[in-house]
């Protein structure tokens, strides 16, 4: 098994296609072939399943996709690490949670203003690959909607979303509005607004993350609840408009890093 091996299976798996694979990387195809028959006869395992629709991974191949995933990571930082010129600090890798990279991505460039030695590999995604990228070391802070809680892992309150009703129509209703579109934000969040609209219809559309629901508002009108962060702009412009008489909810965000990580820490808490 090799680096290059695991590479070319990410790229098959993320293109779907032999062929994509080879263009991505940049090499023939018959080299993506053979890189991944030597992955699958290292690992005894057939990983892709191919036919006239694309590549898809079979039940191993989904298993390895994970650890794959982790140890390419780590590899560039790897090589991030030893190439960085001599006396450049390189320092720990972060995962953010890809709704709050918007907001919280701003501290980030903020700390690599302040301090030129630092050097930072951000990871970005949903709450389980923070998750998998913490308990596999490749991350040392992970800053998400949920606390991490393992061995060895502090988490802390550092902030909070407000999620606020908006809507393309001025005098949308708050309740049984036809084009109300429901974010599905946890169970959390799920069980308060059921306190406030046990009596309301169910949304027709269901969305698990605030961008693609705001895209869709835009193009095509509606009404959601976003953080109050990502669509601010958009009021002020009048494309949107905040349903003021709606409550508001909130959504803590929560700072998860492996105990000896408290120089990470202060790129997000300062």
């Amino acid at each position: 098994m090799n680096i290059a091996a695991i590479q070319t299976f990410l790229a098959i798996v993320e293109t779907g296609s032999l062929v994509r694979a080879s263009e991505r990387l940049n090499v023939t195809q018959s080299t993506v072939t053979a890189r991944l028959k030597a992955l699958e006869e290292a690992l005894g395992q057939t990983l892709i399943t191919r036919s006239k629709s694309g590549a898809t991974c079979t039940s191993a191949g989904l298993r390895l996709q994970r650890y794959a995933q982790t140890i390419s990571g780590m590899w560039r930082q790897a090589r991030l690490e030893v190439s960085s010129p001599t006396g450049r600090r390189v320092f720990r890798n972060c995962a953010v949670h890809a709704d709050l990279w918007d907001r919280w991505g701003e501290r980030l460039f903020s700390a690599l203003d302040e301090h030129e030695g630092i050097s930072v590999s951000v990871f970005s995604g949903g709450e389980s690959d923070l998750s998998g990228w913490l308990d596999s070391g490749l991350v040392d802070t992970a800053l998400g909607y949920v606390p991490i809680t393992r061995v060895g892992v502090v988490n802390e309150a550092v902030g909070e979303d407000q999620l606020i009703l908006v809507s393309t129509d001025p005098d949308a209703p708050l309740r049984f509005d036809p084009g109300y579109i429901f974010v599905d934000y946890g169970e959390d969040f799920s069980q308060q607004h059921m306190t406030f609209y046990a009596d309301a219809n169910s949304a027709r559309l269901t969305f698990n993350a605030p961008s693609p629901a705001l895209s869709f508002i835009l193009n095509k009108g509606g009404t959601a609840y976003l953080p109050a962060r990502m669509v601010e702009a958009l009021v002020a412009q009048g494309r949107l408009h905040r349903l003021a008489q709606a409550p508001v909810f909130t959504r803590a965000v929560f700072l998860n890093r492996k105990e000896d990580a408290a120089m990470d820490a202060r790129i997000w808490t300062s």
